[in-house]
């Protein structure tokens, strides 16, 4: 693999873990909001879907950021974005600034398309040379090496697996008043 691909790699590695770290951390902070928030949507139990919310994107920015374990954390991002993207974002169409023009209450999806396709391409691609993965070894093999291609592929389809699950039990937006 080339520097210059090694070097993109982490960027974007480095960015999503920081974006994901953020919203856990803010999350952390605002419990009976976040869980307030999801009651208010429609999720079932909502203080167990603030509680995996936040320990997912607080997980998944720190492996991010290491770069261990890439695939896993980049198909939690996919997970989270899937949920994100079914329950709340697509009513509003594409554009981050939709709400501001149609009088919907929420931001478009391209942001969560964007943040769902970083995340697809380091499953796909691997988290690079600069990073955990590639420092441990299994058999002579790098863990980056096992954790990319056919297995990040089949790692962003269980991610979407797992969403429509959540989705069919827990949300139900029907419910909200």
């Amino acid at each position: 693999m080339s520097d210059a691909v090694n070097v993109g790699l982490l960027a974007l590695r480095v960015g999503l873990g920081l974006v994901f770290l953020a919203h856990g951390i803010k999350h952390a902070r605002s419990r009976i909001k976040t869980t307030a928030w999801f009651a208010g949507i429609g999720f079932r139990s909502p203080g167990m879907q603030w509680l995996a919310s936040t320990a997912t994107e607080l997980g998944v920015g720190l492996l991010l950021l290491a770069g261990l374990g890439t695939g896993v954390a980049a198909a939690g991002v996919i997970g989270i974005m899937t949920v994100a993207f079914w329950t709340v974002h697509r009513k509003a169409g594409f554009f981050i600034t939709a709400f501001m023009k149609r009088g919907v209450d929420v931001e478009g999806w391209e942001y969560v398309a964007t943040l769902w396709l970083i995340a697809a391409v380091l499953a796909i691609t691997g988290a690079g040379e600069i990073a955990v993965d590639w420092q441990i070894t299994i058999d002579g093999v790098h863990l980056g090496e096992l954790l990319d291609g056919r297995v990040g592929g089949a790692l962003v389809l269980g991610a979407i697996a797992v969403s429509a699950f959540q989705v069919l039990a827990f949300w139900r937006p029907e419910d909200v008043k």
